[in-house]
């Protein structure tokens, strides 16, 4: 049986005419660049994109029309996100056949964590409202409609003023590119953090933070800028940790001599190689400890020379108690 964790996950774009072109192009983008990575990684490609519809034929917010689309699947794989997406207009109009349609196929969705999810981008928040897919949970919306979000369902907790909120099975976004801030969310969480920092430096747009995160996952932090010499030293660094980093191997990554790798990342990333290679080691080690592992393990698993070390560096970037404690806490 295959890992539900490593299953390909189909991707529902539900579109209506006058759908907003850049809510699905760009999350939709930013899959396609992720299947091009792992690809080029030599692993398997994890998301299947659909683009479905009440009719075959449908015409975008800026008149381009949209052909051989996909009809609303009678049933859905497992894993599968749906995505509904905000539509041109100052109100979302739901009293034409298409949308009608739409809102039936909708009724009869469960969203379930890790089998089902629901994504909405823009004003597509207020369709999944009309569906009653929001009742009880927490959304957001683009501005121009959060007091319409709240009109049609009140049980809907309206939160203003995020780029995304995520509520179990249901995550939503604020509109237009805060979609591509949620789907290279979700790429993180299904992919690992490395091959979202990846998508965003294809697409050229900045990594923000989660919707729930205190701060930013070290694995994200220091890559907002445009250096590719950098992002391949960053990317090397995250996907071993372990390895035997020094700045002359790292600037071997980069093609540059290790003077100039330190100036580059002083200017653009704010941090010192060694410093980076650091937090990066010691947010592996946290997750080790976090999925059961002992500081020994995880100080191995992590790169640091020794238990010592993993402390040295744990206390060197603040962290509250000891490993040992933060172990404990994983039970």
């Amino acid at each position: 049986m295959q890992n539900p964790a490593s299953s390909p996950i189909h991707v529902y774009f539900a579109l209506l005419p006058g759908s907003l072109v850049l809510d699905w192009a760009g999350p939709a983008e930013a899959l396609r660049i992720a299947n091009q990575t792992l690809a080029k990684q030599g692993q398997p490609e994890r998301f299947v994109q659909h683009f479905v519809s009440p009719t075959p034929e449908s015409v975008s917010s800026v008149g381009a029309v949209l052909t051989q689309l996909e009809p609303l699947p009678a049933t859905l794989p497992s894993p599968a996100w749906v995505v509904l997406v905000g539509l041109a207009g100052q109100h979302i109009a739901v009293d034409g056949d298409e949308a009608r349609a739409l809102l039936h196929w909708l009724r009869g969705l469960r969203p379930v964590a890790g089998q089902l999810e629901l994504i909405t981008v823009c004003a597509g928040s207020v369709l999944a409202a009309h569906a009653g897919l929001l009742t009880g949970r927490r959304a957001t919306t683009h501005h121009q409609h959060l007091d319409e979000l709240a009109a049609v369902d009140p049980r809907c907790d309206v939160v203003a003023n995020r780029v995304f909120v995520a509520d179990g099975a249901v995550y939503s976004s604020a509109g237009v590119t805060t979609g591509i801030d949620l789907l290279l969310h979700r790429i993180s969480d299904t992919c690992g953090p490395t091959l979202a920092a990846q998508v965003a430096q294809a697409m050229v747009v900045a990594l923000r933070r989660g919707p729930n995160d205190p701060e930013f996952s070290p694995f994200l932090h220091h890559r907002n800028h445009l250096h590719p010499a950098l992002h391949r030293v960053q990317d090397a660094v995250g996907q071993q940790p372990q390895a035997d980093w020094s700045v002359p191997q790292m600037a071997e990554v980069a093609h540059t001599s290790p003077r100039h790798l330190t100036r580059l990342f002083l200017e653009h990333a704010g941090i010192a190689p060694l410093q980076y290679l650091r937090r990066i080691r010691l947010a592996t080690a946290e997750a080790a400890l976090r999925s059961g592992q002992n500081v020994t393990q995880a100080a191995l698993m992590a790169g640091f020379s020794s238990d010592t070390q993993l402390r040295r560096a744990w206390h060197q970037f603040g962290r509250g108690g000891t490993p040992s404690q933060g172990s404990a806490r994983s039970h």
